[in-house]
């Protein structure tokens, strides 16, 4: 059985179902027959919502596009680099390893950067220890067995110097060196040009004993002070004349002494001046003052040589008595050693405990202060002349401090030796061909020159000449091993 109502509402949704395009359609042609309508829907309907969407998104992909085509036009690589710094993360162990490897090198940089300074602070280091064991008599430096060569390089002649030299002595700095000869003038070289600095002529100054004698002048021995202030002067009288070695003018002429003046040396680091002479006496001067201090007697011949270093001692050779004598001026005392056959013609302190001396007997001879003979003696060192006499020890040079030690006479060789006082041992390792008399010898203070004065005669007289050599003086590199390998 049916119902109308049933029957109604099925026929509604057959209806509906039927024509679901023809109402659509219809819809769209009542809007479009009306003007009114279409402009209504238009602005009331769905339409706009579907025009306000793409527009936003437009906007927002236009900027995005805009940013990324910046980022890549200015540096996209820098923004893709740091996106991968970013996404690689530093674990601790590599945080540790970069910091150290940073410290490393700022080690390094600080460290080159100070090497200079600390071989600067090492050598100054080494420099006050050297200084303090030298003001205490206990330096000791070991040379003479590292020499490798040596040679004469050069020869300072001038026409002032025509007779033999007889004197030298050079400053503590090494630059310059002062030389006399048998005539009246000092000349001042310079060691590195080897050219003549200054001169200056003793004649004037010199004031004679009134025995009614004439002589020309003859510079016999000369020193310096360690300041360089100081110059003194034996000129063959019995007046010692003092000069400025920088500026060569004349200062004082001291006198006290009755015979020629044979040795002169200052005491190291002090303007006191030590005095040797004929008169066999020793007198002591105090050049701060310019005055006269002390006599010391008790040679019994011409005192003939004299040395000192920094203690108030000095040393002195007796000549003809043949012996040495150490003079200890506070205590006033003195220690006599005795052990040449001859009379002792020079003698050099090596240090405070030990020193050297040579004689007319030809040997030479290693001493100790402790000891009254000598430790050790090389006789006729220098060979024998042709009338079969031992040929004279004439001049002695040493570096103090050290065990090298240089010797001269006239055979034609300067021998350089080797000390060893604690084997007792005294041994020749070189010897330099030199024509002539050597009247002076002196290093400077490292060692590694040696100047040599030259004559056809002897200073003190003209018992011999030798023709065939030349008034000069010669110049000996000393190279040691130490300094040729660096």
């Amino acid at each position: 059985m049916s119902s109308s109502f049933f029957l109604k509402a099925g026929a509604k949704a057959n209806k509906k179902r039927k024509n679901p395009a023809a109402t659509k359609g219809k819809g769209v042609k009542t809007a479009a027959k009306s003007g009114k309508g279409f402009q209504n829907a238009r602005s009331e309907g769905p339409v706009p919502k579907k025009q306000r969407r793409p527009k936003e998104k437009d906007e927002e992909i236009a900027s995005d596009d805009e940013e990324y085509n910046s980022d890549l036009g200015d540096g996209g690589h820098n923004a893709l680099a740091f996106s991968s710094d970013e996404g690689e993360e530093e674990t601790a162990q590599d945080k540790r390893l970069r910091l150290a490897k940073q410290y490393l090198s700022e080690i390094e940089k600080q460290e080159s950067e100070r090497a200079e300074d600390r071989e600067l602070g090492q050598s100054v280091e080494q420099r006050l220890q050297t200084d303090y064991l030298d003001s205490v008599g206990k330096l000791r430096r070991n040379i003479a067995g590292s020499l490798k060569t040596n040679e004469a390089t050069s020869v300072l002649k001038h026409k002032l110097h025509h007779t033999p030299i007889c004197a030298l002595a050079i400053s503590p700095d090494g630059k310059f060196l002062y030389a006399g000869a048998k005539s009246q003038f000092v000349l001042k070289w310079s060691t590195q040009s080897g050219k003549v600095e200054d001169k200056c002529d003793v004649s004037p100054h010199r004031e004679e004993p009134e025995t009614g004698k004439k002589r020309r002048s003859h510079v016999i021995a000369i020193c310096l002070s360690t300041d360089m202030k100081y110059m003194a002067l034996a000129e063959g009288g019995p007046h010692i004349q003092i000069w400025c070695p920088q500026t060569m003018k004349h200062v004082k002429t001291l006198k006290g002494h009755r015979d020629s003046v044979a040795g002169l040396v200052f005491r190291k680091g002090t303007h006191d001046l030590y005095s040797a002479a004929k008169d066999r006496s020793v007198k002591i001067w105090s050049l701060d003052e310019m005055a006269y201090v002390e006599s010391l007697f008790g040679h019994q011949t011409g005192v003939t040589s004299i040395d000192a270093l920094s203690r108030e001692r000095a040393i002195t050779a007796g000549g003809s008595d043949c012996s040495l004598r150490i003079w200890k001026i506070t205590e006033e005392s003195q220690l006599i050693y005795n052990g040449h056959r001859d009379s002792i013609e020079c003698v050099k302190l090596m240090n405070d405990e030990h020193f050297v001396s040579g004689g007319m007997d030809g040997a030479i001879s290693l001493w100790s202060a402790l000891k009254k003979k000598p430790i050790c003696t090389t006789q006729l060192a220098h060979g024998v002349g042709e009338n079969g006499v031992a040929n004279w020890i004439t001049a002695i040079a040493v570096v103090v401090n050290t065990d090298l030690v240089a010797t001269g006479s006239c055979d034609g060789f300067v021998k350089l030796w080797q000390t060893n006082p604690n084997a007792r041992k005294l041994q020749q390792i070189q010897s330099i061909p030199i024509v002539g008399f050597v009247n002076g010898l002196i290093f400077n203070a490292e060692g590694t020159k040696l100047y040599v004065g030259v004559g056809q005669e002897h200073r003190l007289g003209r018992w011999w000449r030798h023709k065939e050599a030349k008034n000069n003086v010669v110049v000996v590199d000393i190279v040691l091993q130490s300094a040729a390998g660096k």
